[in-house]
């Protein structure tokens, strides 16, 4: 076990989004450091999945749902949830396109996923952090390096960025913080087809480290700001440097 996973012996976790790749990888590594899980996402069945393939029994693990659209849901899993120590959550709706086409209801959506849904978590769940406990959550890349097309998702991002430092005074002592990926090879790119492969290399070529992320790369930034007590407010860029260049 890795020495920064030491201290979640016994931590409660609580991961949304944990039917995503990146979801289950963080299941995995949080139950093999010893965490206590509860897994959540807005269709049960996917969170149940990554329960079965876990090497934990099932009194360490639990299933809930929860759809970040909506504050009822949100307000269910925290009474379901109790006290906890750690909330991290992957979750996200992303709209790409051009501004001329797109649709106020799918934009309002993405803002529900990934900035007014971590508000109502931190509304209903930031009471029942216990000592020393926090959330992450998930901005990108393009609030640093906007392109055409993706004017939605750098807004997104960006106003999730500027939320952590705000929460992370708010909601102290937890600490609140957010991982910035770049590209990274979690299945999202699968639907490009047979054109994935060529976007993903040109942006290794271009990339300072020269490559793409993999999913792995994800969980240990989850996992260091997670561990680390002293890291709040913070907006970790795991994207090889991509947003520089």
């Amino acid at each position: 076990m890795a020495d920064g996973t030491r201290s979640l012996d016994g931590k409660r976790l609580v991961v949304i989004g944990a039917g995503s790749h990146t979801g289950r990888l963080l299941a995995r590594a949080a139950a093999e450091a010893g965490a206590e899980l509860v897994l959540a996402g807005p269709d049960e069945r996917r969170p149940q999945w990554t329960a079965g393939e876990l090497p934990v029994t099932e009194e360490s693990v639990e299933v809930a749902r929860v759809d970040l659209t909506d504050e009822d849901s949100i307000r269910e899993l925290a009474a379901r949830v109790g006290r906890f120590d750690h909330l991290i959550s992957t979750a996200a709706l992303p709209t790409d396109g051009p501004v001329a086409e797109l649709e106020l209801a799918a934009a309002r959506r993405a803002f529900d996923a990934k900035v007014f849904g971590p508000l109502m978590l931190a509304k209903h769940l930031g009471g029942q952090v216990r000592e020393g406990g926090s959330f992450t959550f998930f901005s990108g890349m393009t609030a640093w390096r906007p392109r055409p097309g993706k004017v939605l998702r750098a807004a997104v991002d960006g106003a999730l960025a500027f939320l952590v430092p705000a929460l992370a005074v708010e909601l102290a002592p937890a600490r609140v913080n957010a991982i910035a990926p770049g590209y990274v090879d979690t299945g999202a790119w699968d639907a490009l087809g047979a054109d994935k492969r060529v976007v993903l290399r040109r942006a290794a070529e271009r990339n300072p480290v020269g490559r793409i992320g993999r999913p792995e790369d994800l969980v240990q930034a989850v996992l260091y700001v997670v561990t680390n007590p002293y890291v709040t407010g913070t907006v970790l860029h795991v994207d090889g440097g991509g947003r520089l260049v």
